[in-house]
């Protein structure tokens, strides 16, 4: 069995979901316009690193959406989006604050822990590289808001990170993060995670597993004011048993989904 930090950190938050998802074989339709885009950021990113046309790259992998309807945050448009990337990537090359030697080797790595005899943990890491003159693992994130900076050591709370860094033994980690706002602004965010905080995240991977394998999927029900998760959440019409929500944001596949292979979703 190959687990991965999508499910854990799905499991965590809503067993029923994580049923859903990998047990029933229900998975989001690729309507979100965010996610879609990330992808093709992503991959321009990667052409850059290549010494490739980077905006003819985003373009090409962007251009297939254009008139396809997509769910838009607020104020986004398939136009709009793409004028954000160009320009982030612009600003990315102008500012020249990471370096990602030999990028065939260090982007988009397969990294895997074995737990048991039968049980397997991986993990992409989107780069390793050096951020502001200091080695780290990097994890890209494209968002139309700024992440909060303060605390500074805030980061190092961050489960990704954490979960990376347990499944590499790699202490330094850090978020580029590619906002995309009227005024593109890129953050380069860096943390050291513990050994103490690699070890939890160890203990807490097993013993989620545990529950997983014993099929625990009990709901986590979010309708409580200000916290809404159920109302954001995909799933929500299969838990209220209502078929036009189903129908709107899910489709089925034949079975149970392997769950390594969201690592490499955006």
């Amino acid at each position: 069995m190959i687990y991965s930090f999508t499910q854990i950190s799905q499991f965590l938050g809503c067993p029923r979901r994580y049923r859903y998802r990998y047990i029933d074989g229900w998975k989001e339709k690729e309507t979100r316009a965010g996610l879609l885009f990330g992808r093709a950021f992503e991959t321009a990113l990667a052409a850059l690193f290549r010494r490739e046309d980077a905006s003819a790259v985003l373009f090409e992998q962007w251009s297939p959406y254009q008139n396809l309807p997509l769910d838009f945050s607020r104020g986004d448009s398939w136009q709009g989006m793409y004028e954000q990337g160009s320009k982030l990537l612009e600003l990315f090359v102008q500012q020249d604050r990471v370096q990602v030697p030999y990028p065939a080797r260090n982007l988009q790595v397969r990294v895997s822990k074995r737990l048991s005899p039968h049980t397997e943990f991986v993990g992409y890491i989107d780069a390793y590289g050096v951020v502001d003159g200091r080695r780290c693992l990097i994890d890209w994130k494209t968002t139309g808001a700024r992440y909060p900076g303060e605390p500074a050591s805030l980061l190092s709370l961050d489960p990704q990170l954490a979960c990376y860094s347990w499944l590499t033994g790699q202490s330094e980690v850090a978020f580029v993060v590619f906002v995309r706002k009227r005024m593109p602004e890129i953050q380069y965010m860096r943390c050291t995670i513990s050994d103490q905080q690699q070890q939890e995240f160890g203990e807490l991977v097993q013993d989620t597993i545990a529950q997983i394998e014993a099929g625990l999927f009990l709901p986590h029900s979010g309708i409580r004011f200000p916290q809404n998760p159920c109302t954001s959440c995909s799933f929500v019409g299969l838990c209220l048993n209502e078929q036009p929500l189903v129908e709107h944001r899910l489709v089925r596949s034949g079975g149970g989904d392997l769950g390594w292979l969201d690592e490499l979703e955006y």
